[in-house]
């Protein structure tokens, strides 16, 4: 078995000889209050169409889920405690962003070079370059990337690019009045985040866990990682996600040698 070995820099492994610290997102969701004001600012700095007021039945979620018009999207999950009905009810909110995965399926699948990594560590679409074809869309383990229907492109976060290289905070991160979602130097982040479960613990906040921290993990650990509640399935995040192309080079090994193997026999046969 081949045990999946994620780069360790993932703007190096691009290229970038001399390029800043990765940089990413670290969301706690236990001080999350839904105000949805991180949508509101990813929408008005990036000029993100409307993607209309839908009515979906779930709460107060009118988003429903990440996509093209979508580049933030707080989820709203209700619950009783305890579950079995009869208790209170609580809210657990969660700011939701594209991962920036260190092994990014969808920019390992993309043809033309529109999906790039950049000196930040993060993945951005050119979108003079995206032709459409959408093969990053179902490469990607998170359902993040999506196309519009109206020009036929893929869209997603771009972690504001152009904020962060004149050394401003992305739009949603500078909006939210909890610092619920924070920006910064992905080492420092995960330090801070560690301390932030500890801290929970100690409040006897048992559930408090992070998402999408660990290195060793199937997309080699995520640019933008979470602390959860509950499980990652409440939040309708994969529990063991897995980068869609991690076997593609056995996969072409495995071919390679089916080849060899038909070619050799193809020249014996005709050899007598």
């Amino acid at each position: 078995m081949t045990i999946f070995q994620p780069p360790v820099d993932p703007a190096a492994r691009a290229g970038y000889t001399d390029h800043p610290r990765r940089m990413g997102f670290f969301t706690d969701t236990s001080i999350c209050i839904g105000c949805k004001a991180c949508e509101v600012a990813c929408k008005e700095w990036n000029g993100v169409p409307d993607d209309g007021l839908n009515f979906l039945g779930q709460s107060y979620d009118n988003t429903g889920e990440l996509g093209a018009n979508t580049w933030r999207h707080v989820a709203f999950i209700e619950q009783q405690v305890p579950a079995d009905g009869g208790g209170d009810i609580r809210w657990l909110m969660s700011s939701d962003v594209c991962k920036h995965c260190t092994s990014a399926a969808c920019l390992e699948v993309c043809p033309t070079g529109s999906l790039i990594r950049t000196e930040f560590g993060t993945v951005i679409v050119q979108q003079d370059i995206c032709n459409g074809c959408g093969y990053c869309v179902p490469a990607c383990p998170f359902g993040v990337i999506d196309k519009r229907h109206d020009d036929g492109r893929v869209w997603k976060c771009t972690l504001c690019y152009d904020r962060i290289t004149d050394g401003l905070q992305p739009a949603c991160a500078s909006a939210c009045p909890t610092k619920s979602i924070q920006f910064g130097a992905l080492d420092d982040l995960r330090e801070h985040a560690a301390n932030r479960v500890e801290e929970l613990h100690a409040q006897r906040v048992d559930a408090a866990r992070l998402y999408g921290h660990d290195e060793s993990d199937g997309v080699g650990g995520m640019g933008a990682f979470f602390l959860l509640l509950d499980d990652p399935e409440v939040y309708r995040l994969p529990p063991d996600p897995v980068s869609t192309t991690r076997d593609l080079p056995a996969m072409w090994r495995s071919a390679a040698k089916a080849a060899g193997v038909l070619a050799a026999a193809a020249i014996a046969a005709f050899v007598r």
